[in-house]
């Protein structure tokens, strides 16, 4: 075997090493951050955090200055399209 291709051989096996050990690294900091993370955390749910689906936005406020074709339009759970 030649000496250049045993140094090939042997950088290619210390970078698949490597490799591992930092994929092994960054998920063992990712699976010890989800151990931690509490579970009786409770969310509102977000208009933006799916953006298929479409919140109706039911604040007086907001609600007073609607036409009732937008108003007939969320009720049906679509996303309005008139003002």
């Amino acid at each position: 075997m030649d000496a250049r291709k045993a140094v090939i051989g042997v950088l290619a096996g210390g970078s698949m090493l490597a490799g591992v050990a930092l994929g092994a690294a960054f998920t063992a900091g990712s699976s010890a951050n989800a151990a931690t993370t509490p579970t009786n955390v409770t969310t509102q749910a977000d208009a933006s955090a799916s953006p298929g689906v479409f919140v109706s936005n039911e604040d007086p406020a907001h609600e007073a200055g609607e036409s009732a074709e937008r108003e007939a339009q969320e009720n049906a759970g679509q996303r309005p399209t008139v003002p």
